[in-house]
């Protein structure tokens, strides 16, 4: 019986070499295939990309059989749901129409088996990030993106993937001061009356539950660079889950254990 629902973030396929691209899309693909057997719907909640810009007739090249596999869990009736993070947002219309993945710019709030999910990519939350704010508006400004696709796909990807590589090396030098307005903001909306605030963008693990409010839980999903987490909700309980350990390079399942926090 199919009972589950997971939650992926900040895979970045293409950030890193060829043999490290290789080793995490064989864990994708492994994660994917347990995923088939239980699944009733896949959340991913932003970045599966590492830099995604999308023309009318051309995507980037490559990611075969990440998205031969995504059919495969969409023809065993499992829905897949793909929310726009910072480096994945310029999309069209070729998840919806090549493989029926269902596309959000949008945060999205859901009700399953009678609890209240917030889903946020995290971006544009933390603190201290006027800059990227800004930014944020530029990049996802309909008239620019017209603009940008007057230009030669070869030479729009080619940008694009700079521009990416760019702004990882901004977000990770930059200070966000002490205080974590993603998760301030996540459990903001557990107060609000939501039971799970899920989100990605700060490559950290975590699941934390706001010191009354027990049973609920803001998750940061980490990353599949280097923590390879992911969050699955089954049986009215939600765990965020260690899937693969990068050092002792095995696959491990090990359930995170949550923070209670005041």
């Amino acid at each position: 019986m199919k009972d589950s629902y997971y939650f992926i973030s900040d895979v970045h396929l293409g950030l890193e070499d060829k043999n490290k691209e290789k080793l995490k899309e064989k864990i994708l693909l492994t994660f994917l295939d347990e995923v088939k057997k239980n699944a009733v719907e896949l959340f991913i909640i932003g970045d599966l990309f590492d830099y995604w810009i999308e023309y009318r007739e051309v995507v980037p090249k490559g990611y075969y059989k990440i998205f031969a596999k995504f059919s495969e869990l969409i023809d065993e009736g499992i829905k897949i749901t793909y929310l726009a993070g910072n480096h994945d947002f310029w999309r069209g219309k070729y998840f919806k129409d090549e493989f029926g993945i269902e596309i959000s710019d949008k945060p999205i709030e859901r009700q399953i088996n009678g609890k209240k999910f917030f889903l946020h990519h995290g971006d544009g939350l933390a603190y201290n990030d006027t800059g990227y704010k800004i930014l944020k508006k530029i990049l996802r400004s309909k008239v620019n993106q017209f603009l940008y696709s007057l230009v030669h796909p070869d030479i729009g990807i080619k940008l694009a993937k700079k521009s990416s590589h760019s702004s990882r090396f901004y977000t990770s030098a930059k200070d966000y001061s002490k205080n974590d307005g993603i998760k301030d903001y996540g459990i903001e909306k557990i107060k609000e009356g939501f039971d799970y605030a899920i989100m990605g963008h700060r490559h950290r693990p975590q699941i934390i539950s706001p010191s009354g409010f027990e049973g609920k839980f803001y998750i940061n999903l980490g990353d599949w660079i280097f923590n390879f987490t992911y969050a699955v909700f089954r049986n009215e309980n939600i765990e965020l889950v260690k899937y693969y350990d990068l050092k002792n390079d095995s696959y491990e399942n090990k359930i995170i254990k949550p923070e209670i926090i005041n």
